[in-house]
Formats: C-alpha cells, structure tokens, sequence
C-alpha cells in the first residue's frame, strides 16, 4: 500500500498510471480486512506500525497540489469571501464586478457562475482556517488534523467498546483518505469527526454533547440529517432544541433580509449529476425534488429500523442509513463515503468496505473529462462498482443464514 499509493500520488487523477496502483491499494486494503475478520487480537506495535505506514503514504498526497478544479478551491474562496465583507451564498465567483477579490489559487475554481452550496458549519470552518493562513495547503493540514483526529478517537471508541484495537487500521489504512482527504482536500472528513464525537458521546451517556456534535455535523453537510431516529429516547428533548438552536445561530451571519439561504443548493439538486444509476432510473418517472426526497426517506427509514433492531448502540446504525441514502442520491462521488469509514468494522458493514473499494474506478471520468469526453461514468464502471456491493450484501446475507441459532 505505501508503494502504490506513494506512486498514485505522483500521476494525474483518473489516469492509468493513477488507477492501477490505487486500484492495487485497494485489493491490498480488502485483503487486510481478511485478516482484520480472522484475528481477534494484534500486538500493540503492529497497530502502532500500521498508523506510521498510513501517515507516511499520505505525507506525499499531502505535498502535492490538488486539481486545478478541485473543491477546497472553492473552500478558499469561501472563507477569503467572508473575512472581505462578502456572503458566499450571493456573491458568484465569476461576477467581473469581483474579479479583485480572486488569488492565484482561487481562479481556478469550479462552478464560478454559482455561488456556494454548502452548509453554515461549513462555511465557518472555512473563515476560521483561512483567517489562520489563506492557503490550499492550509486548509488539506486543517483535513488531516481531522483525520488524524478521528483515529485517536476511534482507538478510544474500540478501547470502551473492547473491540480489538487493530481496527483502527481499517479506517486508517483506506485509500480514499489518503486521496480525497491528504490529497484533494474535503469538508467531508470535518462532518465524519463531529459524528463520530456524536456517537462517541452517546456511548458515554453525554448527551449534550452528543446532540450538539450531531447538530454540527449536519451543518458541515446535510447527509447525516438521516440519523435523526437513531438518537429518539438517547437524548432529552432540551438537548435536541439546543443542538436545533445550535444549527440556526450559525446562519445568522449569512442571513440575507431575514431568510436562511441555500445558495445553489438548488441547481445541485436540478443539475448535478454523477455515478448515480438509482436516480437516474427514478428521476425519468419522478422530479428530481421527489427522487432526493425519496433519498432521504430511505435514510430514515433504514435508521428507524436500525434503531428498532437493538437499544444497543451500533456502529453499523450510522453507517447503514448514510449508505442506503447514497445508493439513491443524484451524486454520489468517492469523498462522499468518507462520512462512512468510521463506522466500518463489523460483517454486515462488509458490503459497504466493498464499496469504498469499488468505487475507485470512477475516477476513470476524470481522465476521460482531461480528453474532452461527456462528465458520464460509463455504464460498465457502475455495473463493475454497484455490482461488487450487491454480491457482498449476498454473501453476507448467506453467511448469517448459515449461522447457527
């Protein structure tokens, strides 16, 4: 993993010379999820080993710069935008009127003709690591610290929970973070922390906190608002209205004549459109405002059926609604399946490890987008990835049949 990946870091993204060695840290990464399953126990040092491997493969990521069109561009932008005066959710990057306001690293952006979609939160974190130090760079450290976070706190989570340890390499070790969180630079990692703080807290019984760190999350994306059964009696009503309260006040700076804005939330919803055979196969029988509902009903509903399985808390409770919710949405990229990494360690989350492996070769677009062809996964990419997941859920669903009672 640390050659390939090391050597995937130096190639443009989507190439051959990109997609073979991350496709072969990803076999490497299923293989040592075997291993994860089969052993119950690993000596401290193999974890300390592999959590030092997982900081050097990403050390080279980190030092490169991402895309020209990348996302965190439009972090920059975001966070430069406000400390000048300006609201992110009104201002369109390509207005001429604004072209002073841009830098070298801001140009490039992509989407300039909308202003930005994202949630309060995470338009905050944006002014708050800019104010630090207005840069790419600074803004993929800030990722990585975060990152780096989520493995200490997971490592605590396995210890409380007396899970074997070695797990955490099952979060650390996947290659979508080095590339997507060291390399390109997302918000998504950010959202993933502030749940994993959230499920952390629950199982301590700290229930402010639990409500609080979930009402962040949601503001940094809006994916975990699925979760909402999952926290019905775990938490007191005072601390769902704080958490509610929470979310509003960081709006207030962004207000425009009295409305919360959603900038161009709207046009994601109409226009975006990538890897996404389940909506695309609704979306010619229903609106595409209907088929995101839709989405996000399948989220709940799965959560209401994860939280009516078991009182016990699970880490498969917040990965499973996330997923089923993605299966359905209009956009489904590989830093989407950040939000998931943390809650991967148990058999009946296998379909999803498959998936976050599965899904690499979508960056195969990428590459076709360079040579001028359509921004289209080709249809054998999805039937390669969605496939991959469906004979997972099979044998899992097999496996726990055979059990026996």
């Amino acid at each position: 993993m640390l050659a390939a990946l090391t050597t995937c870091s130096r190639s443009s993204r989507g190439a051959p010379s990109f997609l073979i060695p991350l496709a072969i840290a990803g076999i490497a990464y299923l293989l040592a999820i075997r291993e994860f399953f089969s052993t119950p126990q690993f000596p401290p040092r193999v974890i300390v080993i592999g959590i030092v491997l997982a900081a050097l493969w990403h050390l080279p990521f980190l030092l490169t710069p991402p895309g020209a069109d990348d996302d965190i561009h439009r972090y920059l932008w975001d966070g430069r935008v406000q400390r000048l005066g300006y609201n992110p959710y009104i201002v369109v990057p390509n207005d001429p009127a604004l072209s002073t306001l841009h830098t070298a690293e801001t140009r490039s952006l992509n989407n300039a003709y909308l202003p930005s979609p994202y949630p309060a939160g995470a338009e905050l974190f944006f002014r708050a690591v800019t104010a630090i130090h207005e840069s790419v760079f600074a803004l993929k450290v800030a990722f990585v610290i975060c990152d780096l976070a989520i493995v200490f706190l997971l490592l605590d989570i396995l210890r409380t929970c007396r899970q074997g340890a070695h797990w955490v390499l099952a979060y650390a070790w996947n290659p979508l973070l080095a590339v997507e969180v060291a390399g390109s630079g997302h918000i998504d990692i950010v959202g993933a922390l502030l749940l994993l703080i959230s499920f952390a807290a629950l199982h301590r019984r700290w229930r402010t906190v639990a409500a609080l760190a979930f009402g962040l999350a949601v503001a940094m994306k809006l994916l975990p608002i699925v979760l909402l059964p999952l926290y019905w009696k775990r938490v007191r009503m005072r601390d769902t209205i704080l958490a509610a309260v929470a979310f509003g006040l960081l709006y207030i700076p962004f207000l425009n004549h009295g409305q919360m804005p959603t900038g161009s939330l709207g046009t994601y919803v109409h226009s975006f459109r990538f890897n996404d055979p389940v909506f695309a196969m609704l979306e010619r029988v229903a609106p595409p405002e209907l088929v995101v509902g839709l989405a996000v009903l399948i989220g709940f509903l799965t959560a209401i059926w994860m939280r009516s399985k078991s009182e016990a808390l699970s880490s498969d409770a917040f990965a499973w609604p996330m997923a089923a919710s993605f299966l359905c949405a209009p956009v489904v990229y590989p830093w989407y399946l950040l939000w998931l990494l943390p809650f991967l360690r148990s058999a009946s989350t296998l379909p999803i490890i498959i998936w976050t492996v599965s899904i690499i070769p979508t960056y195969y677009v990428w590459h076709l987008r360079a040579l001028g062809r359509p921004w289209i996964v080709p249809g054998w990419i999805m039937l390669l990835e969605y496939g991959a997941v469906a004979v997972a859920a099979v044998i899992v669903e097999r496996a726990k049949r055979n059990l026996p009672t």
